[in-house]
């Protein structure tokens, strides 16, 4: 039998997590948010409960209580449910944040309950009713044995990839998914002002190198890091990343920074590749942090 679920927060992700959980034959039992109109208008679209006078009584209805807060008062919102007993015994306490460990809902545990966290790797630039923005995605989860036993059924509900992490994993977990969606989107800023600056327009830039980017997304996917890497690093062609560094402090210094410090762990891989020897690998560190 599936466990009565509490929402509290009823955001984007709380209002999302809500609806498409009820779809999948959960019972939303109890909603709160700080914005009762939130509440309302969460209830009215899973045809709900109505929205509870406080956080305690809408985790009380519930043995799953899903704090889908902001990251900054995702401990405050715990911590304030804990202090009026509004956990049931045995309960799971779920927060949703990337960045934060399931141990900032620690004085759940006082009262008996479970902690854990489920995040899903996913953007959420509003509430999803028309397509379920959770299918296929992964969804990290961590904590107390029951709370991610918990975790991973309402992920794999909701059709979601389940990924178990140590709970003293998590921020980096997070910096990871930092790294590889918002750093890459630095990465292509670097890559397309030097196009630009070669005399490319603006307009056409990703479009020219987007089926670099999809063949690199594939060998990685196929054959892994560091197999993966081509260029002049891999291929120990000194001069020419001397001639990219000579042309970018000419034309983009501003750029040169980046440029080398990128160049820099490149060589790394390029080592670990075997496409290095000794000699070739210092002088690339010469050159790159010179």
């Amino acid at each position: 039998m599936k466990p009565d679920i509490a929402i509290i927060g009823c955001g984007k992700v709380g209002t999302s997590l809500a609806y498409f959980l009820s779809k999948t034959g959960y019972q939303i039992s109890g909603l709160f948010s700080k914005t009762r109109a939130s509440a309302e208008n969460t209830a009215q679209l899973i045809n709900g409960p109505d929205p509870a006078p406080s956080s305690a009584e809408a985790a009380q209805a519930a043995q799953v209580v899903l704090i889908t807060t902001p990251d900054d008062v995702i401990a405050a919102a715990g911590a304030l449910i804990a202090e009026s007993n509004g956990y049931r015994d045995g309960a799971a306490v779920l927060h949703c944040s990337g960045a934060l460990p399931s141990t900032i809902l620690a004085p759940a545990k006082v009262t008996g309950a479970f902690i854990g966290s489920m995040h899903p790797l996913q953007s959420f630039a509003a509430a999803r009713t028309d397509i379920n923005p959770f299918k296929g995605i992964n969804m990290a989860v961590e904590g107390d044995e029951p709370a991610v036993a918990h975790a991973s059924r309402l992920a794999a509900d909701l059709g979601a990839q389940v990924h178990t992490i140590k709970t003293a994993g998590k921020t980096l977990y997070h910096a990871s998914a930092v790294a590889a969606s918002n750093y890459l989107v630095t990465v292509m800023d670097l890559a397309l002002k030097m196009l630009q600056a070669a005399g490319i327009e603006a307009s056409d830039g990703f479009k020219i190198l987007k089926p670099l980017i999809d063949g690199t997304l594939n060998n990685i996917e196929k054959i892994g890091i560091p197999e993966a890497l081509t260029g002049p690093i891999a291929r120990g062609d000194v001069d020419t990343v001397a001639a990219h560094i000579e042309h970018i402090s000419a034309q983009v210094p501003e750029l040169k920074a980046l440029y080398c410090s990128l160049g820099v762990d490149t060589t790394g891989i390029a080592k670990a590749k075997g496409a290095l020897d000794s000699e070739s690998v210092a002088a690339f560190l010469k050159l790159l942090k010179k």
